[in-house]
């Protein structure tokens, strides 16, 4: 029987060399530490090995995903949805109370996507009938700490897992350290010895204070050689054949109750806040805007106050900070509630935060002593020079200006920039984000595009679509 046609819009995948690389390693190797820099498509690498692996070669039968919550909410669903050959992927994501966890755990399907805060529930659900083959940790270095339980519950059942893939971008962010128990979940021991104890023992040398290690001479050099078999590891800008700025959407899926919500700010072009506030848009282009603010998470009012509503974006956000692990991010914002629950979100992370105000806080960026650098794209979007302080450029709330856009990408993808520029985007599926990166991506240089989207919303609407 044929294979149903593919939809008009799921692109053919035609993997880059390094990618061609990673899927044949996956497709060879049980085990597998694939550490790759956001935005090089890890998730594309890892599902075209599961498609293979299951359907062509008959190697596994069911796979896990453990990933960050928002992650496991939609990256990988989307990213299957992307592309012709894993049209067929049936991925299940298990989230939400017990009920609807166990569930989707009982769902037909190839993929169960699960956030790592319930795993080990899922560990004590199974008990000794552990089910899943093959197992994915989507940001492999959030198990680095061998006292949690997260860590620990997942050695119990490794003897039961026939495959294991690890992703992360940066899998030694505060050192050598944080290696063993990542490489322990790959090899079940045989790289880096048997207990932590001993891998501290051979490799490091406790500090006079007594607090902490530090590698002995040549450490670092005897452990990538012991772990290079079992680890990939790329950097963006080792691949030349790629373009000098990628684009990474990193899908935003609201909770049910900022749904409703949404839907009706769409529909009745006001939206009744649970303190008696009713916040208004009196015309077309307004309502792009109400619903944007909406999309990161916060209104205004008439009188210019603010009503938090929900907190999936910041979420989000505070992932995709995790993930880069310390490498600096000059992270574009939209409006002045975003600024200051973007600071809420992130005072307690040890991070060093800045707003993009004076030139010395160009000058601590470009050397090296800003990690996230806050910035509203109208005014950072000419003539400032940033390409020295880092690669990764994160829109948390998109705008419709293309020139602003392009010249605010401009401050780090510019002449003297020695990596490959990666920017992040926080996309509400669904909702008004989603037409503003059709708008950019179709160089669109007018909001008349924005309320052609709307327009055609609204009539979907209309018509109970």
């Amino acid at each position: 029987m044929s294979a149903p046609a593919a939809a008009p819009d799921r692109k053919r995948f035609v993997p880059h060399d390094y990618q061609r690389y990673c899927i044949n390693r996956l497709l060879a190797d049980e085990a597998l530490g694939l550490f790759l820099d956001m935005g090089l498509g890890k998730t594309v690498i890892t599902l075209t090995a599961i498609n293979d692996l299951k359907y062509n070669r008959f190697a596994i039968r069911r796979t896990l995903v453990v990933a960050p919550k928002k992650v496991a909410e939609a990256t990988w669903s989307n990213e299957a949805s992307k592309w012709q050959h894993l049209q067929h992927l049936r991925i299940v994501p298990v989230l939400g109370t017990q009920q609807k966890r166990i569930r989707a755990l009982n769902t037909p399907g190839d993929i169960w996507v699960i956030n790592r805060d319930n795993v080990a529930w899922l560990v004590e659900h199974y008990r000794n009938a552990w089910p899943f083959d093959m197992v994915v940790l989507d940001e492999l270095s959030s198990f680095k700490n061998h006292t949690a339980k997260r860590f620990k519950v997942l050695t119990w059942v490794r003897p039961h897992i026939k495959r294991i893939v690890g992703l992360t971008g940066t899998p030694a962010p505060n050192g050598l350290l944080d290696l063993w128990a990542q490489v322990n979940l790959l090899d079940q021991g045989t790289r880096l010895e048997k207990f932590i104890t001993h891998y501290r023992t051979k490799y490091f040398e406790q500090n006079y204070n007594g607090h902490g290690y530090t590698a002995k001479p040549g450490a670092d050099e005897v452990i990538q050689q012991k772990i290079a078999d079992i680890c990939i590891s790329m950097k963006a800008e080792d691949y030349l054949e790629l373009p000098d700025c990628i684009t990474n959407i990193i899908p935003v899926v609201l909770d049910d109750k900022a749904q409703k919500q949404y839907k009706q700010m769409e529909k009745d072009l006001l939206l009744e806040i649970d303190d008696d506030t009713e916040i208004t848009a009196t015309s077309a282009a307004v309502l792009t805007g109400k619903l944007l603010q909406l999309c990161n998470g916060a209104l205004y009012d008439e009188n210019r106050q603010v009503h938090e509503i929900h907190d999936c974006k910041i979420e989000a956000f505070t992932e995709l900070v995790e993930q880069l692990n310390g490498k600096p991010a000059l992270v574009f914002y939209s409006y002045q509630h975003d600024l200051s629950r973007i600071h809420k979100a992130l005072e307690k992370s040890g991070l060093r935060i800045r707003e993009l105000k004076t030139p010395q806080d160009q000058l601590d960026w470009n050397a090296g002593k800003v990690d996230i650098l806050l910035a509203h794209p109208a005014s950072a979007a000419y003539g400032l020079n940033l390409q020295d302080g880092g690669n990764h450029v994160v829109w948390f709330g998109l705008n419709w200006s293309l020139e602003l856009y392009e010249q605010a990408n401009g401050r780090l993808h510019r002449q003297g920039q020695k990596q490959k520029v990666i920017l992040h985007h926080l996309v509400v599926q669904g909702g008004a984000d989603e037409d503003v990166m059709a708008a950019l991506e179709s160089k669109a240089t007018t909001q008349n595009k924005l309320l052609e989207a709307l327009k055609v919303r609204a009539e979907k609407i209309k018509n109970g679509g």
